[in-house]
């Protein structure tokens, strides 16, 4: 089984400590994912209004967090 299908899984466990580690770690996983659709959405010329659309947030709330340079999106130089 891949390591997020036993995420999946594990997130629907009796065991609360077990459930609430896949939550997290889903969690994360979700978030890598997000940030690097924004990244890609953004390079192909993507208005942050057309990103906030399909992840149904504000304008505000997406380029709050991806842009400015305190995003995920930042890059190190």
């Amino acid at each position: 089984m891949s390591d997020t299908a036993q995420l999946a899984s594990d997130a629907g466990s009796r065991d609360p400590a077990v459930g609430l580690r896949a939550v997290r770690a889903l969690r994360m996983l979700v978030d890598r994912l997000e940030a690097l659709q924004v990244e890609n959405a953004r390079e192909q010329g993507w208005s942050w209004q057309e990103i906030a659309h399909c992840l149904e947030v504000t304008r505000q709330a997406v380029h709050k967090k991806y842009a400015g340079g305190r995003g995920l999106l930042r890059r190190e130089k």
